[in-house]
């Protein structure tokens, strides 16, 4: 065993990922990775202490969170990168080491391994990965609950690193989750554990609410759109991820180039803010679900910027290894890297632009159009006519489908499961999952599209505020009286962090699929459907009798 990790759904023979990952990182890239997070839990340590003291630097903040989001599935399979984030690391972690010495916080004689652990070449940061790495945790009940909220906080890292490139930021968040990091460390019960994990949903919703206020702060509120899926002739840039700060710096760079701009994947939701209509040269969307990228990428003829995860490694002979861009946590070795912004500057998006312009204009692999702009406002615009389908049984029933899409032949169950549903239903959908169906010819109820798409998966929160709304609305005392069922697919972390919000809120008897998490030990999975009614997925037209109520028979 070369590495071990399991934090995706599709860790190898449903266990986890021995050699290589599937996602196609490497066993020294994986070993890194485990070193990064432990010296971050230094850095969180020392900065814990120093918070206390208001003596905590906020830069401090952004390297945690930062960190954390560049181990998310998917994100970056740059060996070098995590080379020099762990050098960063050990110097940020002793600086803060100094500056607890300096403002005498007290600390104890002897201090824990990740605080003050020196390691000074590759070969030492591999093989300290190797022995921090998630089995040196033995109890595999306690490291299932230890993993489930640390996949949490890197889901939380991702949406607090969009909000705080939008100015938005919040010292509460910041400070639960390096405690939580510090608390995965410590000798804590399986009680104990259980209630930090609903500790970390209660913080995924509040990191959400943040994002949310960022997004529409600064582009305003989603609206139904019809978006164009066909191409136009001029070269093109791809920009796949999720960041909106680098989406508007893009598009400022680019107008009036002759370039235009296209979606990728979960950037989808970009063309339904306000704001970014106004650019003639934002297109459309181009493609799919992320990992349909290695053919799609091809036919897509210009470069292709990656502003966060959702990257696959190409091939070697693939014709556009030669065009992807990275920027902020992700990177993939070979690419070009732009870097982070300085000095409240824009960052320098040229490199990309001059480049798509000796391009050919992209191939056209569909055409048409499909709608979105369902998030929460939008939702409370049409929320009289939304209330009075139900009321009137035109809406026997709302199914959120939110979460992630995948490689796995399976998760044809999601298209198959969303054709079966009855006529009278409506899905809630945000993430990546949606292109299982969102092109689907299923039709509308009274000009309620039955394909209601809130946007990214951090929009899962729309999903969440529309449910509480609808319950106050209909004075239920349980969100879980509401029509509402929750079929959920997931892959990576930020819908870890999805997953552990809706159980804050309340709800129970959600769905989860194609395959429960191999990080959940069958102990920690018992706990999950006895206290919340979690369960996997069977088949769809099973399935769907069930959600309804009706017999299988």
């Amino acid at each position: 065993m070369s590495m071990f990790c399991f934090q995706c759904q599709e860790a190898a023979k449903g266990t986890g990922c021995t050699v290589k990952g599937v996602c196609g990182k490497t066993s020294d890239v994986a070993n890194l990775q485990d070193t990064l997070l432990y010296v971050l839990k230094g850095i969180c340590w020392y900065n814990d202490k120093l918070r206390a003291k208001g003596l905590n630097p906020a830069r401090a903040d952004k390297f945690i969170f930062d960190g954390l989001f560049s181990t998310i599935t998917n994100a970056n399979f740059d060996k070098g990168s995590f080379v020099d984030r762990i050098n960063e690391a050990l110097k940020l972690r002793d600086e803060l080491g100094r500056k607890c010495e300096e403002s005498s916080v007290e600390l104890p004689v002897e201090l824990p391994d990740f605080a003050t652990w020196k390691g000074s070449t590759v070969d030492d940061f591999e093989a300290k990965g190797m022995n921090v790495g998630v089995l040196s945790t033995e109890n595999e009940d306690i490291r299932s609950l230890r993993e489930l909220v640390v996949y949490g906080l890197k889901g939380m890292a991702a949406y607090a690193e969009h909000a705080w490139n939008l100015g938005f930021k919040n010292d509460e968040i910041f400070a639960f989750m390096q405690r939580a990091l510090i608390a995965v460390t410590e000798d804590l019960s399986v009680d104990e554990l259980v209630k930090l994990t609903l500790d970390t949903g209660k913080f995924g919703v509040e990191v959400m609410a943040l994002l949310d206020q960022a997004n529409t702060s600064a582009y305003g509120n989603p609206e139904i759109t019809k978006v164009n899926i066909g191409v136009r002739n001029n070269p093109g840039i791809l920009i796949s991820g999720h960041d909106m700060k680098d989406m508007e710096e893009l598009l400022k760079q680019t107008e009036g180039t002759g370039v235009d701009i296209y979606t990728h994947s979960e950037m989808l939701p970009a063309n339904y803010y306000p704001a970014f209509k106004k650019y003639k040269h934002l297109v459309g969307n181009y493609g799919n679900a992320w990992w349909k990228q290695k053919e799609e990428f091809e036919t897509f003829n210009g470069p292709v910027l990656f502003t966060t995860n959702c990257i696959v490694p190409p091939l070697k002979n693939a014709s556009y290894t030669d065009r992807i861009y990275t920027t902020g946590a992700s990177g993939l070795e070979g690419a070009v890297h732009i870097p982070d912004r300085k000095n409240g500057e824009m960052k320098d998006f040229s490199a990309i632009i001059e480049h798509a312009k000796k391009c050919a204009p992209p191939q056209q692999i569909e055409k048409g159009e499909i709608t979105g702009g369902f998030a929460h406002a939008q939702v409370f615009a049409l929320a009289d006519k939304v209330v009075d389908a139900v009321k009137t049984g035109a809406i026997k029933k709302f199914f959120v489908m939110a979460g992630c899409d995948g490689r796995m032949k399976s998760r044809e169950y999601y298209t198959e499961f969303a054709e079966k549903l009855p006529a009278d239903t409506v899905i809630l959908t945000a993430g990546c999952a949606k292109y299982r169906y969102n092109k689907l010819p299923l039709g509308d109820i009274g000009g309620i599209p039955r394909v209601l798409d809130a946007g990214q998966c951090n929009d899962s929160y729309s999903l969440a505020v529309i449910a509480l709304k609808l319950k106050e609305i209909f004075e239920l005392n349980d969100i879980n009286e509401l029509p509402i069922a929750y079929n959920i697919a997931w892959y990576e972390q930020k819908a870890v962090i999805v997953l552990l919000a809706l159980l804050y809120l309340g709800v129970k008897n959600i769905h989860l699929g194609p395959t429960l998490p191999a990080f959940l030990s069958p102990n920690v999975a018992s706990v999950l459907v006895e206290k919340f009614g979690i369960a996997g997925i069977t088949e769809p037209e099973a399935d769907v009798k069930m959600f309804m109520g009706e017999s299988a028979a």
